[in-house]
């Protein structure tokens, strides 16, 4: 009788393609170390292009080692950390660099979150210095008495900038301890600090939601990020060191855009062109312009391109591989855009806590893609699906449970967090997702539901939490739900559902007046229903899949 398939089988192994391993053997090189590497291979390439304005490997290293040298002379020591606040741009691939180059932690942020929102991760992470955009100066003076930032460093956009293309220039307020990147850059040797970078060195921290609604700080380190870059040039086989284009339309302070096109074109010695603004007008503008092979993309980004008039005029067939992530690609979006540029669309799955990827779908030579499948399993990961009683015990192949990780790109930790680590991950390793998934028997995964109420919006994590919180500041709000509703470009957009308190009035237009600036843009409601009731339990819990599946009906 034939022994019954398992998941230490490892049946997804049948399906790479011919050239990925199983198993693969790591440099332990730390990503400092790739820029330099890349530097002494390929020194005059051009690493960055951003507005037309471009720079070479042995450029970048130079402004890296200046403001390496400058961030140690401003009293940042091993394992401080340092917050970064800025769009695509030159600047914000220098700063993480220099910040990793001095032996500190990069804590990378979003530049479109509302001032309590950043003021949160400031003072959650001890960040000691920031270093943002100039038009958002302001706004951080105002926060800064009530973090430990002691020293804010500002970016433009136009630092690099080809002759005439600048922009307007911001003023920016005058106060102590504020100083222009540009300028300090400028007033430092290339010199790099001598301080030992080790595999196990924390990196970076890289919030997401937690158990409480608060976000919270995956810690990831040198072995974490390296590892997964390597297997990139793995999976991508077609890859060429040293002659390929990325493009960063995905943010990269965000894991997706800081691992998928600034570190993998750095470790591959590729050009990459940044994208400020992400507009599909913008994207088909550079893939004409500069031959784009490779690109991270989220769905919306998809959905833009098919739709914008300039669609015609642009050849995609530059393109080799394409990855989508943060959402699910809908099947006739992914034939469309793979019928116009005749690449593959790698879709994916992962998370901040995983470097960021756990899943992919199987690139050329390999196993057949699945409708509706994350995919298999990167090389040197195992995965599990557990049930939802115990979260403790497999369950049979093809039955859902929550689905959990292990491996090299996972992290062992969530910053200054000992509860929400344990509730997370195990002693040995084992990441819970909080994702209801299956796999079938030829090791392909399927996720089903969320265990969590996760709303994921283009790529990014909204956690109904926080908005309800927002909302429950309003003195006529009663009782508040936030849910995610289908959104055919974004896949997921925010719906608040609420009731009043006796004897008080409030309109949908009050409400999106109130909200909209205490959350990220990308966190506004795109539908605010006021309901007599909400469903609750006897006890008078909301009942969140009940509104859910009502509110379900109406997209189907």
């Amino acid at each position: 009788m034939a022994r019954e398939l398992t998941y230490s089988d490892k049946p997804w192994l049948r399906n790479y393609a011919p050239s990925v391993p199983g198993y693969l053997k790591y440099q332990e090189i730390c990503l400092p170390e790739m820029l330099e590497a890349t530097v002494r291979d390929y020194p005059d390439n051009t690493a960055l292009i951003c507005q037309d304005y471009m720079m070479t490997y042995k450029e970048l290293k130079d402004q890296v080692d200046r403001l390496a040298a400058c961030l140690v002379d401003m009293g940042i020591q091993k394992n401080d950390t340092v917050a970064v606040l800025l769009p695509n741009c030159i600047p914000i691939v220098i700063a993480y660099y220099a910040i990793l180059k001095a032996g500190a932690i990069a804590v990378m942020n979003n530049p479109v979150y509302a001032d309590r929102e950043l003021e949160y991760q400031f003072k959650d992470s001890n960040s000691k210095l920031l270093i943002c955009l100039d038009t958002l100066v302001g706004r951080m003076l105002n926060i800064k008495p009530d973090t430990n930032i002691e020293n804010i460093i500002w970016a433009s956009v136009n630092d690099y900038a080809l002759p005439g293309t600048s922009g307007d220039e911001c003023i920016i307020p005058e106060a102590p301890d504020i100083y222009h990147f540009k300028y300090l850059i400028d007033k430092y040797d290339p010199i790099p600090p001598t301080v030992q970078i080790d595999w196990e060195d924390t990196a970076i921290l890289q919030y997401t939601g937690g158990t409480t609604g608060l976000a919270k700080a995956a810690v990831l380190t040198q072995r974490n990020l390296s590892t997964m870059l390597q297997r990139y040039e793995t999976w991508f086989h077609d890859g060429i060191k040293g002659q390929d284009t990325n493009m960063a339309a995905s943010p990269l302070f965000h894991i997706l855009g800081m691992q998928v096109a600034m570190n993998l074109s750095i470790y591959m010695g590729w050009r990459n062109v940044l994208l400020p603004k992400a507009t599909p007008e913008a994207m088909l503008e550079a893939i004409r312009k500069y031959r784009v092979n490779y690109s991270p993309l989220v769905p919306a980004h998809y959905i833009g391109m098919l739709q914008h008039p300039d669609l015609g005029k642009t050849d995609l067939t530059c393109f080799k591989g394409l990855f989508s992530g943060g959402a699910s690609l809908p099947i006739d979006i992914l034939r469309r855009f793979e019928a116009v540029s005749k690449a593959e669309i790698c879709e994916g799955f992962g998370m901040s806590e995983t470097s960021p990827q756990t899943h992919l779908n199987p690139y050329r030579g390999g196993g057949p893609r699945k409708p509706g499948s994350i995919g298999i399993p990167w090389p040197d990961t195992e995965i599990r699906i557990v049930d939802l009683e115990t979260g403790e015990n497999d369950v049979p192949i093809g039955e859902a449970g929550e689905m959990l990780f292990r491996g090299p790109q996972v992290t062992r930790e969530y910053y200054n967090k000992p509860e929400e680590t344990a509730i997370a991950i195990t002693p040995d390793g084992w990441l819970h997702s909080g994702d209801i998934a299956y796999m079938d028997e030829d090791g392909y995964f399927f996720v089903v539901d969320r265990k969590k109420d996760l709303i994921i919006s283009s790529g990014f994590n909204i956690y109904p939490r926080e908005v309800e919180e927002v909302f429950y500041e309003h003195p006529a709000v009663n009782k508040v739900a936030v849910i995610g509703l289908p959104d055919p470009k974004r896949g997921e957009s925010v719906g608040v559902f609420l009731t009043l308190k006796p004897d008080q009035s409030a309109t949908v237009e009050d409400f999106m007046e109130f909200c909209q600036p205490k959350l990220a843009k990308y966190k506004w409601p795109a539908l605010i229903e006021i309901r007599d009731s909400l469903p609750e339990s006897n006890v008078g819990k909301l009942l969140k899949k009940e509104l859910r599946d009502e509110v379900l009906q109406r997209y189907k």
